[in-house]
């Protein structure tokens, strides 16, 4: 996959809003088109193994298309991680008529049939945080490059500029798996040496277990000196392997997402840091996206940037700003912009480390 952006003088924050109210306007007008708009729009998602799309993708999404477009239909499934399905789903819903489909790809490559044939048969695929193949109408997601960055620049402080990493990438499947993965090296190459890297199918925690394990048995935990791990479920698998094979002191890992449970091991110290990716810029962006396809308006003017896929040039995109969160980022990350309250962060069990950490209520 090449990832070229070419981004225009404006920033994203604003043309986001900008586009949300155009599109709130609009839909609020009493008698003009707007108000008879009644398409169907697609929502297909990946899986369930990665927390935040059913816990914020989601509804987020859906809140904003019908905020958009009330008299819109929405119409939702999930994969459960099997490509075959997603492809099903995805043609069910061109088959009944959809006109708009927000897709979240099993797979960037496999789906890339499927989305032909919603191209043949009139609808419009916005791609949703994954980038995928084939002749897509729009992406919106966060820039890749600069989250792998992001962890390779705090693995790099916390290590001390050297030392031995294990890479724990994601799914091979995933064009964003190869994405972050380039953001990190071209912060660590030539300063940390990558002792061993795996590709972790599925991005399960379970195959990022068995995935460590054989990382600790080949190196031996003392030689380990951080753990670059993709997102958060890959983090807890290589954690909970290090803490299994008795290793007390944990090397920094990083993560990606947030999710509610990484949170906690960062309060607890065991894992160093997540990417945090605003999910209501995201949703909104792509919300934006599908109702303005939905209505023949020209996607380019809700779009910031263009990027090329595999088979694919100068595709309409938004690529969102996305941002580290170690223990002393939580308050103002997460806790301040209503991510999460200190209540669900700090269990009784968390209180102490909470309070270590500033995040007593």
């Amino acid at each position: 996959m090449r990832n070229r952006t070419r981004t225009r003088t404006r920033q994203v924050a604003a043309a986001v809003v900008a586009g949300l109210l155009t599109l709130t306007l609009a839909a609020c007008g009493g008698d003009d088109e707007a108000s008879t708009d009644s398409f169907t729009i697609g929502l297909l998602f990946p899986n369930r193994v990665t927390p935040r799309w059913e816990k914020w993708d989601k509804p987020l999404i859906e809140r904003r298309l019908k905020e958009l477009c009330p008299r819109c239909t929405v119409r939702y499934a999930n994969a459960d991680g099997d490509v075959v399905r997603q492809r099903q789903q995805m043609i069910s819903m061109i088959t009944k008529g959809v006109g708009v489909l927000i897709l979240n790809p099993t797979d960037s490559k496999a789906m890339r049939s499927s989305i032909q044939e919603a191209r043949q048969a009139g609808a419009s695929v916005v791609v949703y945080d994954r980038l995928a193949e084939g002749p897509i109408s729009g992406f919106v997601s966060f820039d890749g490059a600069q989250i792998g960055r992001l962890q390779g620049e705090a693995l790099l402080r916390a290590m001390g500029g050297t030392g031995n990493v294990v890479m724990m990438n994601g799914d091979p499947t995933s064009a964003n798996a190869a994405w972050f993965r380039r953001g990190a090296l071209s912060v660590i190459t030539g300063k940390l040496k990558i002792a061993r890297s795996y590709d972790t199918a599925a991005w399960s925690s379970d195959n990022a277990h068995a995935n460590m394990s054989a990382a600790i048995a080949a190196l031996g935990s003392d030689r380990i000196g951080g753990v670059l791990a993709a997102n958060d479920s890959i983090a807890e698998g290589a954690i909970s392997a290090l803490k299994s094979a008795g290793v007390r002191e944990l090397p920094p890992v990083t993560g990606q997402d947030a999710d509610l449970d990484a949170v906690q091991r960062i309060v607890k110290g065991e894992q160093y840091m997540t990417v945090y990716k605003p999910f209501t810029e995201e949703a909104a962006a792509a919300a934006n996206m599908a109702v303005a396809l939905g209505r023949g308006e020209d996607v380019r003017d809700t779009a910031t940037t263009t990027v090329d896929s595999a088979t694919t040039e100068d595709i309409p995109a938004v690529l969102l700003t996305p941002r580290t969160v170690t223990v002393g980022d939580i308050r103002r990350t997460l806790v301040d912009h209503g991510v999460y309250t200190i209540d669900q962060i700090c269990t009784v069990k968390l209180r102490p480390a909470c309070a270590q950490a500033g995040l007593s209520p």
